[in-house]
């Protein structure tokens, strides 16, 4: 496995929830998932700048919570 691959973040599938880590969700669906909350809130922020009226939200796995990404 190169090491570009390794910071590659992992596809999620559709119909499960993460059970781990966190997960950046895009208009309500799964998009990705990261070790850390920064990891996740950084893509977030870059997609929010990018794409203002979309809905970005940080899936946090162990406390089945949501947290809203938000341009600073």
């Amino acid at each position: 496995m190169s090491e570009q691959d390794e910071k590659r973040p992992r596809n999620l599938r559709a119909d499960l929830y993460p059970v781990e880590g966190f997960a950046l969700t895009v208009d309500g669906k799964f998009k990705s998932q990261y070790p850390d909350k920064e990891g996740a809130m950084k893509v977030g922020i870059e997609l929010k700048k990018k794409f203002p009226v979309i809905q970005v939200a940080v899936y946090d796995a162990a406390a089945r919570t949501r947290t809203l990404v938000e341009l600073p």
